[in-house]
């Protein structure tokens, strides 16, 4: 339990993490909402390696001065491919915009993340909320691992998937379930209530690069530091997207979607995820079938973004 955040009434909630930059700012927000009750942060491979992604989570973490239980977890995809892909070109070489000075001194706990998510569903049935931000390899690896949790998950709140839109990989594909398609097959396909927070809804967010200045004169340590690796996911963002003048709030958006479910509109539908090919890493969603995930497809921008700003830092 992270310190100031326990208490009656509060959503307890465990976020997977690839830590790249907007992972970094969806910490934060979580970080600075009074009602979530932060159980741990998860790690895993995606925008960067399991390792660097749980160094990542550390100095987050240090930079906000919180103390939060981080867990390690998968290296390589579900089903066992060695996973060699990063997203350094839109993260930075260190996943953080190149801010990194030091090695955070706090260490991530001994246990594997999917354990530790079967663990902590076991121990508060109809309680936890999971929040996937990065490939959802660590939660498919829990319910392979511990089917029976499924029907005692309260709600999975997934960053991931373009249902009615193209992919940002490429045509098809979102990063998250393009990483392991395998795996967002899986979980999307296993009976978890799941909310589908994808590009559908994330493409309509933007934080406006004006906001970084406020940050950096807000006079503290961690507002400079959001500040800076943002203006490295905005450069990413002005040169493949032109004029746009910030960039997407995709992790914060999950985050949100967590906190107030009224931030975003879903339609309800079964979800099929390609898993080869030229399409791999495809959301397809279909109006039968089962079992059924709540699809955002409408957010509330304006207001998600003035939630956010008003948290963030």
């Amino acid at each position: 339990m992270n310190e100031g955040n326990g208490g009656i009434g509060l959503k307890p909630i465990i976020i997977d993490v690839d830590t790249g930059i907007d992972d970094a700012l969806a910490m934060s927000y979580a970080l600075n909402s009074p009602e979530l009750e932060l159980l741990a942060f998860t790690t895993c491979f995606g925008n960067v390696s399991v390792e660097e992604a749980t160094r990542n989570t550390l100095a987050v973490l240090e930079k906000a001065g919180k103390k939060v239980p981080v867990y390690a977890g998968a290296d390589q995809s579900f089903n066992g491919r060695i996973k060699t892909r990063s997203a350094k070109h839109v993260h930075g070489e260190d996943g953080l915009g190149n801010t990194l000075t030091q090695e955070p001194l706090a260490k991530e706990e001994s246990q594997f993340a999917p354990d530790f998510m079967v663990q902590q569903v076991k121990n508060r049935p109809h309680e936890i909320t999971i929040i996937t931000v990065g490939p959802l390899t660590n939660l498919a690896l829990a319910i392979k691992s511990a089917p029976e949790i499924i029907p005692h998950v309260k709600e999975v709140v997934v960053m991931g998937g373009a249902v009615k839109v193209p992919g940002n990989v490429n045509a098809y594909a979102e990063a998250n379930i393009f990483a392991d398609p395998e795996a967002a097959e899986f979980v999307l396909s296993s009976g978890l209530p799941v909310t589908l927070v994808g590009l559908d809804v994330t493409m309509q967010t933007l934080l406006p690069k004006s906001k970084l200045d406020e940050w950096r004169a807000a006079g503290n340590e961690m507002a400079r530091f959001l500040a800076d690796m943002t203006q490295f996911y905005i450069s990413y963002y002005e040169s493949s997207y032109h004029d746009i003048g910030g960039c997407a709030l995709h992790d914060p958006l999950a985050v949100a979607a967590a906190i107030d479910p009224s931030f975003v509109s879903t339609e309800t539908m079964s979800v099929k995820v390609s898993i080869e090919g030229e399409e791999a890493g495809r959301t397809v969603g279909y109006p039968e079938g089962e079992p059924k995930v709540r699809v955002c497809t409408e957010v509330d921008a304006e207001r998600f973004l003035e939630h956010f700003l008003s948290r963030v830092v």
